[in-house]
């Protein structure tokens, strides 16, 4: 597992990140097309995993499966707002499993980038479990941020890029009907998960 960064950079959201150290990429989905920047000079080791799987074709007819919205998480005292994509639930029956393993965690301590609106940040169990999981947020979450209090163990989630064009394709996908279910034991949220996923055509450098 790659070693993790050995300074705090001052802190910034994903707005103020230099452009011109940037990679940008775009995912074309049913929805519409999602331009997105990713900086890797400030979250290398979750820029590199991310581009490890778009290069590689993997997220290719992937999906946007899960919505979480204020009238979805009755059961969360800390709510969010987020749509969630990547290989973990390709169908309701099948996972399409990752093809490269879990990554250290970079905190948005450790990176200075924010879960402000429309940042992209990766989904996790525990810290050094991201995969191929990511969301993008609706809104500004500091809940998701380091310290927050959405997840117990204090350490957020790590956010590694932002949209910089196509947040309504986010918030239309955000709107859509989710009451369908999957076996708790796949980790599924009751409420979250859309009724018909939708499928990411192609992720591409541009």
């Amino acid at each position: 597992m790659a070693a993790l960064l050995g300074s705090v950079v001052s802190l910034m959201n994903p707005a103020q990140a230099d452009p011109a150290d940037a990679i940008s990429v775009r995912m074309t989905s049913d929805a519409g097309v999602i331009e997105l920047d990713l900086y890797p000079d400030r979250a290398p080791i979750t820029v590199a995993n991310f581009l490890s799987y778009v290069d590689a074709g993997y997220y290719t007819d992937s999906q946007f499966y899960r919505v979480v919205r204020m009238d979805n998480q009755p059961q969360s005292p800390v709510k969010i707002e987020v749509i969630q994509g990547g290989l973990g639930i390709t169908s309701y029956e099948d996972d399409r499993q990752p093809e490269f393993p879990p990554i250290a965690h970079e905190t948005t301590e450790m990176s200075g980038l924010k879960h402000t609106d429309g940042a992209l940040s990766m989904a996790r169990l525990e810290p050094g479990s991201a995969a191929s999981e990511f969301f993008i947020c609706i809104g500004d979450q500091p809940s998701l941020d380091f310290g927050g209090a959405r997840n117990p163990d204090g350490q957020g989630f790590a956010v590694f890029g932002r949209v910089t064009s196509g947040m309504a394709v986010v918030r239309a996908i955000q709107q859509g009907g989710s009451d369908a279910q999957v076996p708790a034991e796949r980790g599924a949220v009751t409420g979250q998960l859309l009724d018909e996923p939708v499928v990411i055509r192609l992720v591409e450098r541009i």
